[in-house]
């Protein structure tokens, strides 16, 4: 990676932490809904940078959010699943794209990049929920929290990225 992404990742990393634990963690709409921006950096790290290095920094990043939140380590363990599992998602979500490295999340066309933050950040809820949750008995509280909370949090990461993404 180049100094300036990996001074731009160090600032989105620092503001995405921030913003999660001052503003969006008192989000709480019918007791089950909260958005987890926090996602973003794994959804936008970029494409040819190290993968051991975004499955570390998922690492940290959830920790922090866990450190924060006091929540066991399940922020942590939800991050590096989906980072470990990202390579997979990008190809199927943008195909021969992705393989030849010709894809930018913030400029492939709209479907693609619904199909690609959707299955992200259902992989992290779902897991993230079941995590915290822990009880079979809970499933449909589980699924409940899982779509809620992953339509807010979609929702959210779409505003991010047209808000900050680059113009042409």
């Amino acid at each position: 990676m180049w100094k300036s992404e990996v001074f731009l990742n160090t600032v989105r990393f620092i503001i995405l932490v921030l913003v999660q634990v001052l503003v969006l963690d008192h989000i709480n709409f019918w007791g089950y809904i909260n958005p987890y921006l926090y996602v973003f950096f794994m959804l936008v790290y970029p494409l040819n940078g190290n993968k051991a290095l975004l499955i570390f920094l998922s690492f940290l990043l959830g920790l922090t959010v866990d450190m924060f939140n006091t929540s066991g380590g399940v922020h942590a363990a939800a991050s590096v699943f989906i980072a470990w599992i990202r390579p997979f998602v990008l190809k199927y979500s943008f195909g021969v794209s992705y393989e030849y490295n010709t894809i930018k999340v913030n400029t492939a066309p709209f479907p693609q990049q619904l199909v690609y933050v959707a299955s992200m950040v259902f992989f992290h809820h779902i897991l993230l929920f079941s995590l915290e949750i822990f009880n079979t008995q809970q499933i449909l509280l589980i699924l409940k929290s899982t779509l809620f909370s992953g339509v807010f949090t979609s929702i959210v990461i779409f505003c991010t990225l047209y808000l900050f993404s680059r113009k042409n």
